[in-house]
């Protein structure tokens, strides 16, 4: 089976910030933080206002739910249809440059 992943920024942290969200078959399992200054772009606050706001608690079920079934991107080799929407750390993983499991 292969999974699906896509992004979106959204709201964090009671609304704290916003950041840029990875979804697995749309389930929140991490984030990336925004560059400094990110409230001042009114398109991106725009954009997180349209898509639904996420709380840590969000995550950490999210990540944690992937973990307990070993279909976390970032722990378990998974077939994923699109890797290249993965965080930037992980493409190389994905694309078989880089062995992270040791």
């Amino acid at each position: 089976m292969s999974y699906t992943i896509s992004t979106a920024h959204c709201w964090y942290n009671e609304g704290k910030m916003i950041v840029k969200m990875y979804f697995l078959e749309s389930i929140p399992f991490t984030f990336d933080e925004m560059p400094d200054g990110h409230l001042y772009d009114l398109d991106l606050i725009k954009e997180a206002d349209n898509n639904r706001r996420y709380e840590v608690e969000d995550v950490y079920k999210g990540s944690n739910y992937m973990i307990m079934e070993s279909m976390h991107p970032c722990f378990d080799m998974i077939e994923i249809s699109n890797p290249e929407n993965l965080p930037e750390d992980l493409i190389p993983f994905y694309n078989g440059e880089e062995d992270l499991l040791g």
